[in-house]
């Protein structure tokens, strides 16, 4: 299955975007398919062998929408395009609400004295001429609202009904009812109906709703703001070297392997690998690490950051849309994309919301008509919830708030990959912590190393020299360190000459092993945990070993919180080392946040339990699960989730990624594997666990703005469609006027994108106060 997404054009409502959204699902090929009114694009995952994109886009245009494919940002990471095309909406829009704005004051100004049942001395009363208002009212009904006709032609053409139509049938039958008095006064005079004109309600009423688009859709730009933030974080050139001449070029053309030159105070170009010079690099705006980040020849850096201080050459690894930029960016636009549980409210809703008013609109007709006999009343009341009922709100309340939070979380270095993990997150009420490299910093170094047969100089190198040719076969960060002990211990020869290993396997959680070429014979040596080698059969509780100091040095190593690794020579334990890997800073302060949060905290590691418990103790975690395998680890996260407890495991490792993905929301730190990245819900582009505090204070804040947007949206089509309707009339004798319909229509979008707005305001270190129940 392949994902495309697809800018749109010409939704007016969330009832167009179901309509699309139907429409596509209806192709052969496709899978599933999710519609974003708030970000005006449908993200589709089809079978490429079955459907294309072009199909997609012609099925689209052919119910009357436009659908195009999004500017490349791999190659261009920019949004030109589409900033043109937003600037084109927003001239058309203005020049439309100068005309009707104008037009509408004129009108309401000359409707004054009839309005207010008044006479004002000296009034221009030939602005209240039918005629006169006919001619203001025209182009505002069929050139400031022509979008509005051609979107309910459409609808109707394929049996379908949308905000559109409301719009159409109330501003007609207001601006028609005042057109037949004039053209046929005769027979009104005859049936005894009033001939009052009705011009300025429709011409305001456009007018309004015209107001309204424009301000909501200023104000969904601005949701967008940190994409676009982003975006521009990336150098528009990079100073290249070719044909031995250093040059610049366009960042689209960079490739490869290229050498590129990057000074004091320049951004870093392209991802890539420092070959000559060092420097100190601000990180910031990617990983949301506030910490200048210090870099020399083999490090890699990555593009868009700030070079602070010194000059250095890199070469070119990753170029366009394989950068982290455009993957951070590419994730984020799909994280706004998919729509949160909490959406299919408003959908379920809005898909009968639009026929439901208009069934509502010709009843209220029908009672007036038959209660009250009078004809403008009914028209009235009927044009009222029309204009009053749009879902507009409905249809934004939910991806306006997605599309602010995500976008603010990728702002403090948070990669949330779905709007239903951020809406998960909020709900989490149990939290596993892997140990090594997410509550330690992840680089152990070896503290001590002793062998069975004591201070025997020799055979100390030798068994280095075994240890380290298996363990440089392994990606683990013990194996590292055992490495990097051994060079510092002379054990490995200046050029890397180590002896060959024969048979050689990993074991995930348990360690590894291989037959050493030691000239003469090929000892088999295993080096891991004590439980792994006792289930191989080897003894390690002293009996082939008869030093009784050699005997307690791994109890009082795990005493201490320190990794014990065994090492065992043709089936006898030869040789202990202790391993130790230091608590990150922020581990302890984090924990404390969490469990403040009411968010029990549990550790899971594959480590012995001495070693794990003396860890959770300095971290202030309780609970701990200890000599836990990769494939356990799912399952002791399934155990977990029983009773639907919401369940996060945060790690880094490949081990972790069976976890990650067995958990409701799978946290993966960002410095870690790719694998344990991919397998996440959520990233943390730094190693700093500050961000899953963050992480879940922003879910639990856009939460509570999507429950204010839905309680908006819906408090105001619930109690706004009967008072349009008259349920008041008979009580207090009040008439909804159209006119303040329009208005409160248009603003409740407005009020609904402005209150997501708020969430651009969010500061992890700033919580929300707490109701006293005083």
């Amino acid at each position: 299955m392949d994902t495309v997404t697809l800018n749109l054009r010409g939704m007016s409502c969330a009832s167009c975007a179901s309509a699309i959204e139907r429409t596509i699902k209806a192709l052969p090929g496709v899978q599933d398919c999710q519609v974003n009114f708030g970000m005006e694009q449908a993200t589709v995952h089809l079978d490429p062998a079955q459907v294309q994109a072009e199909t997609i886009q012609q099925a689209v245009e052919e119910i009357g929408y436009g659908a195009s494919m999004p500017a490349d940002l791999g190659e261009a990471i920019a949004l030109d395009e589409a900033e043109a095309a937003d600037r084109r909406e927003t001239r058309e829009l203005r020049r439309k609400l100068w005309v009707g704005g104008v037009a509408s004051a004129i009108l309401v100004f000359g409707s004054m004295p009839v309005m207010l049942g008044i006479h004002i001395p000296g009034f221009p009363m030939w602005l209240h001429n039918a005629w006169v208002q006919w001619v203001l009212a025209t182009p505002v009904q069929f050139w400031c609202g022509r979008s509005f006709y051609r979107g309910a032609w459409t609808s109707l053409k394929h049996g379908r009904s949308n905000m559109d139509t409301l719009v159409v049938l109330g501003t007609s039958a207001a601006y028609f009812y005042s057109l037949f008095p004039m053209l046929f006064p005769g027979w009104f005079q005859a049936q005894g109906i009033a001939r009052d004109v009705y011009f300025e309600v429709a011409a305001v009423i456009i007018t309004m709703i015209l107001l309204g688009n424009f301000f909501e859709h200023r104000a969904r730009g601005k949701t967008s703001e940190a994409i676009r933030q982003l975006v521009g974080l990336q150098p528009k050139t990079a100073r290249v070297q070719r044909q031995g001449q250093w040059v610049d070029v366009a960042i689209a053309t960079v490739q490869v392997d290229e050498q590129i030159l990057v000074r004091p105070g320049e951004k870093i170009p392209v991802d890539g690998v420092i070959i000559e010079g060092e420097s100190t690099l601000d990180e910031s705006m990617v990983t949301g690490e506030s910490v200048p980040v210090q870099k020399r020849a083999g490090d890699e850096v990555i593009g868009a950051t700030l070079n602070k201080t010194g000059s250095f050459q890199f070469r070119a690894t990753r170029v366009g849309r394989d950068t982290v930029l455009a993957q951070i960016v590419q994730l984020v636009q799909q994280a706004q994309a998919v729509k949160a549980p909490i959406q299919q409210v408003a959908d379920q809703v809005t898909a009968w919301f639009v026929p439901a008013v208009l069934a509502i609109a010709l009843l209220t007709f029908a009672v007036w008509i038959a209660v009250t006999g009078n004809l403008a009343m009914a028209v009235v009341a009927t044009v009222s919830v029309l204009i009053i009922a749009c879902p507009c709100a409905l249809g934004l309340a939910t991806p306006t708030s997605i599309m602010v939070g995500t976008g603010k979380g990728a702002e403090h270095g948070i990669l949330i990959k779905g709007a239903d993990s951020l809406q998960l997150a909020h709900g989490i009420r149990t939290i596993i912590l892997d140990k090594t490299g997410t509550l330690t910093e992840g680089q152990p170094t070896v503290t001590q190393f002793v062998t069975a047969r004591g201070s025997a100089d020799q055979y100390e190198l030798t068994l280095l020299q075994w240890m380290a040719s298996l363990e440089q076969r392994s990606e683990h960060p013990l194996a590292e360190a055992i490495v990097q002990y051994a060079q510092r211990q002379g054990a490995i020869a200046e050029d890397g000459d180590l002896p060959k290993v024969e048979q050689f396997d990993a074991i995930a959680g348990c360690g590894v092993q291989g037959r050493v070429d030691n000239g003469s014979d090929r000892p088999l040596v295993h080096i891991g945990t004590q439980r792994w080698l006792e289930d191989l059969g080897i003894d390690t509780q002293g009996r082939t070993c008869q030093d009784t100091a050699f005997r307690g040095h791994a109890q009082d190593w795990e005493a201490l919180g320190q990794t014990v690794v065994w090492i065992a020579v043709d089936g006898a334990v030869q040789g202990l080392v202790s391993i130790a890997d230091a608590l990150k800073p922020s581990s302890a302060e984090v924990v404390g946040s969490l469990q403040r949060m009411g968010i029990e905290v549990v550790m899971l590691t594959g480590d012995n339990q001495k070693t794990a418990e003396a860890i959770a103790h300095q971290a202030g975690i309780t609970q701990v699960f200890a000599q836990v395998r990769p494939d356990q680890k799912a399952a002791k996260v399934a155990e977990l989730q029983t009773g639907k407890r919401i369940v996060a495991m945060v790690g880094d490792g490949i081990n972790d990624a069976p976890a990650l993905a067995q958990a409701d929301v799978g946290i993966a730190i960002g410095t870690g594997t790719d694998v344990a990245i991919a397998a996440s819900d959520i990233t943390l582009m730094s190693g700093n666990l500050d961000g899953i505090v963050t992480a879940i204070r922003l879910s639990r804040a856009t939460l509570r703005n999507i429950r204010q947007n839905l309680f908006f949206a819906f408090i105001y089509n619930v109690a706004g469609i009967p008072i349009a309707a008259g349920v008041l009339y008979p009580f207090t004798g009040w008439l909804l006027n159209p006119i303040i319909a329009g208005a409160a229509m248009a603003f409740s979008s407005v009020l609904v994108v402005t209150n997501a707005l708020r969430l651009r305001n969010f500061s992890p270190y700033t919580q929300p106060k707490r109701r006293s129940r005083a």
